[in-house]
């Protein structure tokens, strides 16, 4: 999306005539990042901060601090003995109060780091083992919960991917074969175990107890590349998992299963899968449930199948908004759609408009759904944008300058994130040298009456 088609779709109710504050000017920028809405730089101390996915928020509850990382260097992919900062932004003071460390992680989506409840946190670290190997288990990545105020630390058996509502259940996946098939996601340091298997049997989407710390094989790659249409079934090229999410309910989960193709372009094709993460043995007498490809097909359901699917967020337990290729009028188009889960019923968002991909996610109302832009190849700025659910229009936020690169392991995206009252997004950017974390205000344009449009 360029910059001029942006603001030939706003509604006259929209930003377009707010006065647009310069946050930069840098000496040899391309361009000026401009933000129409009161912008902070939440971590001004040294070094380059980041939070992670736009999947996640960073702030407590309460909204007096913010979960950060914080990194030595910005202009290269974290190797294996890089170690991340993790700590808490004091949101009134901007101050940066480390309380951990971790080797795994990357710049994309950091450490997995996320809220459990108002003390304790969970990411992603990686531990060696002992010298002598008497653990028997060797290096492995895992999870860990952490009280920010008892210091208390307690590992999990696999890494954290996503969290379910109710904070008992995760989702795990295999960061080594993350890395070595889509790096930028992954992490440093460990062996893909499943390295010389396209389609492995053990490995795939992991369910994960966070209180016993049970694991369970959820759904395997072998039983989503069986699942295939026949015409891609024989897809030549390795497969992995990507971008677990689960539903607001925490009953369903969706996940991106993605498989190489061979080719130049596109490189791999990408389809969403969802399903209900409780355990059918929990429900059936039959122990070989899921090795029964007609019975799996009834617990997973292909949401999107047509070979491309990109970033997307639940509305609800029955229905998600993703940047996707969908059928319409009989022909496939590329956008946001509003999709219905275990139906397919797809219905676009701002079609004209919002042609390219972008990190989107739903206000914690719903009334708005958060949404920024890759670099504009004439200014190399990103925007940020909000669109009013009810009717689709689009307001402006900002637009903030970043350098074009197309390489996952050291791109800067946005990835903006809702704060949990759902007046402030939060937002990764290096416009003013340096990756820092931003906390924008919204409450102007929430709070506006006009704003508001019943359905």
């Amino acid at each position: 999306m360029s910059k001029t088609s942006l603001h030939q779709t706003r509604s006259p109710q929209s930003v377009q005539s707010a006065h647009l504050h310069d946050i930069s000017a840098q000496p040899g920028e391309l361009a000026t990042s401009t933000c129409a809405y009161p912008v902070h730089c939440m971590t001004p101390g040294e070094g380059h901060f980041f939070f992670g996915y736009y999947d996640k928020s960073p702030w407590h509850r309460d909204g007096h601090s913010m979960l950060a990382c914080r990194a030595t260097f910005m202009d290269r992919a974290p190797q294996a003995d890089d170690e991340l900062q993790i700590g808490l932004v004091d949101t009134t003071a901007r101050t940066f109060r480390s309380l951990a460390t971790t080797t795994a992680w990357n710049w994309q989506q950091g450490c997995m780091l996320q809220w459990l409840d108002g003390s304790r946190i969970v990411f992603n670290d990686r531990v060696q083992s002992d010298r002598d190997g008497r653990d028997g288990r060797g290096d492995r990545f895992v999870g860990v919960i952490l009280d920010v105020e008892t210091g208390e630390r307690r590992e999990l058996p696999m890494p954290v991917y996503s969290v379910a509502a109710g904070h008992a259940i995760a989702s795990s996946l295999n960061f080594s074969r993350l890395h070595r098939l889509r790096p930028g996601y992954g992490y440093a340091g460990i062996d893909d175990p499943t390295a010389d298997e396209q389609v492995p049997e053990d490995d795939g989407l992991w369910v994960m107890d966070l209180n016993t710390g049970q694991t369970r094989l959820a759904l395997s790659i072998a039983d989503a590349q069986r699942l295939l249409p026949d015409s891609q079934a024989g897809t030549a090229g390795s497969h992995w998992m990507n971008h677990a999410q689960f539903a607001p309910g925490g009953q369903r989960v969706a996940v991106l299963h993605r498989w190489e193709t061979g080719e130049d372009w596109p490189a791999w094709r990408t389809r969403m899968l969802t399903l209900d993460i409780r355990d059918p043995r929990s429900e059936h007498d039959d122990q070989q449930l899921m090795e029964s490809q007609a019975k799996l097909a009834g617990q997973v359901y292909p949401l999107i199948d047509d070979g491309m699917c990109s970033h997307y967020d639940w509305r609800d337990d029955e229905s998600l908004v993703a940047f996707a290729r969908v059928p319409v009028a009989c022909e496939l188009r590329d956008g946001f759609f509003v999709i219905q889960d275990r139906a397919g019923d797809a219905t676009p968002i701002a079609a004209d408009e919002l042609t390219t991909d972008g990190h989107c996610s739903y206000s914690p109302d719903r009334r708005w759904i958060l949404n920024d832009t890759y670099p504009d190849p004439d200014d190399h700025c990103r925007t940020l944008m909000v669109v009013r659910a009810s009717d689709q229009a689009i307001f402006e936020v900002g637009r903030f300058l970043g350098p074009m690169t197309d390489a996952a392991e050291v791109r800067c995206d946005l990835h903006p994130r809702w704060s949990p009252d759902g007046r402030q997004v939060s937002i990764d950017s290096i416009h003013e040298g340096r990756r820092a974390l931003y906390a924008i205000d919204l409450s102007k344009l929430i709070d506006d009456e006009s704003m508001k449009v019943e359905c």
